[in-house]
């Protein structure tokens, strides 16, 4: 049984890295430079409008449900470690909950916070510096998840 859900968790974890991977990578190499396109303004009305949705879809699922599911597999594979592919869970977990997790909540949301606040006096100078900064860190977002997603892959061939 606890095989059974160790592998439900791997699975599941691995395919929301995967899509959380292939949704940051989107945004770092080319939503973000099209939005720029359209101007400071609209980019940021854009974004704001996407920071809006993206809390009422079935973003959020994924984004908690990953997370937390790779936050218990770390905790399984220090519990369980020697075990095939627990080097791979451990790195992956805490991989994906520090690299994409965290830098989501300490970068990456204070920078939308500023976005959402700035009138429109301000909108120029905030958007080129979260253009800049958000994306650097949604960088280190799409590389933390690909990553993870990999690591997880490599601990379900291990078992």
């Amino acid at each position: 049984m606890v095989n059974v859900v160790i592998s439900v968790l791997l699975w599941f974890s691995a395919i929301g890295c995967g899509l959380l991977a292939g949704l940051y990578f989107a945004f770092s190499t080319f939503i973000m430079r099209a939005l720029d396109r359209t101007g400071a303004e609209a980019g940021a009305a854009a974004m704001n409008a996407i920071n809006v949705e993206i809390l009422r879809s079935t973003f959020m699922p994924f984004f908690l449900g990953t997370t937390v599911s790779s936050a218990i597999l770390a905790l399984i594979a220090l519990l369980r470690w020697g075990e095939p592919g627990s080097l791979s869970t451990l790195f992956g977990g805490v991989l994906y909950v520090v690299g994409m997790f965290g830098v989501t909540m300490v970068f990456n949301v204070p920078l939308n916070n500023r976005l959402s606040r700035a009138g429109s006096g301000d909108v120029s100078a905030v958007w080129r510096n979260y253009l800049d900064v958000w994306t650097r860190w949604n960088h280190v977002r799409t590389l933390t998840s690909a990553a993870a997603s990999a690591l997880f892959i490599a601990a379900i061939a291990a078992g």
